[in-house]
């Protein structure tokens, strides 16, 4: 079955693919959702509400700490006054309103040889691709932080006034990278590791005011976090190679599962979801393949129809508002588009 859809708007976004296709997007349940992009030495800032309205202007730039260094996950907090962003050797808290520092905090380096010495210039980038990522809470208290630390890695979480370490967890694994979720409870915060072809590490936690409480879930997962239901009825994990997608309740159990399989072209190799996959709204999913978008219903996952765009079939990735709404982004234009179920009338 083909589902009908209309585009609501359409903006030129220079490098919106780091919107939709990677880890630009920040949003908040009930609170601003924001594109962080990542333009030469700064780190341009909008609001999409703001961008759809009209103003083409970032709502911040702020410089990036370290000349050279292009990766990492950084982080806006609620009210837009400070980035804190996630470095080869420490994480920084900066101010939106002139960059000036507010705290820092130092840990080992995410270079690809361990022990290996650094000249003293903080500039300075080390050999390798290995990154971390952070996230300032909902409520703006807490920052929550993927480190290095020498022959391992922590999850720390982070005073965001000061920098100042509230608790930490030791970590598995040996990442690429990282990427964080926060549950629209403004409790719990999730952690999706990379560990490239070796899979992948899935956290959910919750910092009690005195400890790091944490679930781990990676004895029966090796699947990346994707979204979380905007009412709180579980989270979306995909296989780490696409071949299914999961809806699982806050402990790691299954709730729904779904197959791509059949849902290719004719002449297309075996269908894979997408790392897209996320609620467009409380009860429906997108879920992306290579060949086409599909819509899925968020209790069952099961498949309501392919998504029939304007002039054809679109392909690439997704990014689900959870407003009813979804994000694709054209690099061609550098059009960001913005669609939604068309209205039977």
């Amino acid at each position: 079955m083909a589902i009908n859809v209309v585009m609501c708007e359409a903006v030129e976004l220079p490098g919106g693919d780091g919107l939709v296709g990677g880890f630009g997007f920040e949003g908040r349940a009930g609170g601003p959702r924001r594109a962080l992009l990542p333009n030469g030495h700064e780190l341009e800032v909008y609001d999409l509400d703001e961008l759809f309205a009209g103003e083409r202007a970032p709502a911040a730039v702020l410089p990036l700490p370290w000349p050279g260094w292009d990766r990492g996950v950084h982080s806006v907090s609620p009210d837009g006054s400070y980035a804190v962003f996630s470095g080869q050797r420490a994480v920084r808290a900066v101010a939106a309103d002139g960059g000036a520092t507010l705290w820092e905090y130092r840990h080992g380096c995410w270079g690809a040889r361990t022990g290996h010495p650094h000249t003293g210039d903080e500039h300075e980038v080390c050999d390798g691709y290995a990154h971390g990522s952070c996230r300032v809470s909902d409520d703006g208290r807490l920052v929550w932080a993927h480190v290095a630390d020498g022959e391992r890695e922590l999850w720390v979480v982070l005073d965001a006034t000061d920098g100042r370490e509230l608790a930490r967890l030791p970590l598995d694994g040996a990442a690429a990278g990282s990427h964080h979720r926060s549950h629209p409870d403004g409790v719990h915060m999730g952690l999706s590791i990379g560990m490239g072809q070796d899979g992948i590490l899935l956290h959910w936690a919750r910092w009690n005011g005195e400890r790091l409480i944490d679930w781990d879930l990676n004895e029966t997962l090796d699947r990346i976090l994707t979204d979380v239901h905007p009412a709180h009825r579980g989270f979306l994990t995909v296989e780490h190679y696409g071949a299914d997608l999961h809806l699982h309740a806050l402990d790691g159990s299954v709730l729904a599962a779904a197959t791509p399989d059949g849902h290719g072209g004719p002449e297309a190799p075996p269908p894979s979801w997408g790392h897209g996959c996320g609620f467009v709204d409380a009860d429906t999913v997108i879920a992306p393949t290579a060949e086409d978008h599909w819509l899925l219903d968020a209790r069952t996952l099961e498949v309501r129809g392919r998504v029939a765009y304007p002039g054809g079939p679109a392909t690439g990735h997704v990014l689900p508002l959870g407003d009813g709404t979804w994000l694709t982004y054209d690099g061609t234009s550098r059009t960001l588009g913005r669609w939604a179920v068309a209205t039977r009338e």
